[in-house]
């Protein structure tokens, strides 16, 4: 398959490869394609440079583009979403069970720490 080919598909790693790169940067496209280049020039997802992003699906050439942009939307699209039901579900827990207060500072035998010990013992 031509390499420059906007259909090729990317493999779940390349997929991962854009994921690990936007949660580190949380931009879009363009942005997103800096921080691509950085991580793989230093090899800094699984040590992969970009021979083996590349054979993953990750091309970063001008022809590449466009495949590469479709994979970034689609990501970010996906991680926009997990962050926005993650609140949503934090959001019904914190209705649901309301904070309780901060604990007082206890010397009895149900206290926690090496210091409510040696308090209650008289070692401090």
């Amino acid at each position: 398959m031509d390499s420059r080919s906007p259909e090729r598909p990317a493999s779940v790693d390349a997929i991962e490869f854009v994921r690990f790169c936007y949660r580190r940067r949380r931009v879009g496209w363009p942005e997103l394609y800096d921080e691509m280049c950085a991580v793989a020039g230093r090899g800094l997802y699984r040590g992969w440079g970009s021979d083996e992003l590349r054979a993953e699906g990750i091309g970063f050439s001008l022809f590449e583009m466009p495949a590469l942009a479709v994979v970034v939307h689609r990501v970010a699209a996906e991680e926009h979403e997990r962050r926005r039901i993650d609140r949503a579900i934090a959001a019904e827990a914190a209705a649901c069970h309301p904070a309780t207060e901060p604990a007082t500072e206890s010397t009895g035998p149900d206290s926690a720490g090496a210091l409510g010990y040696a308090r209650a013992t008289g070692g401090v």
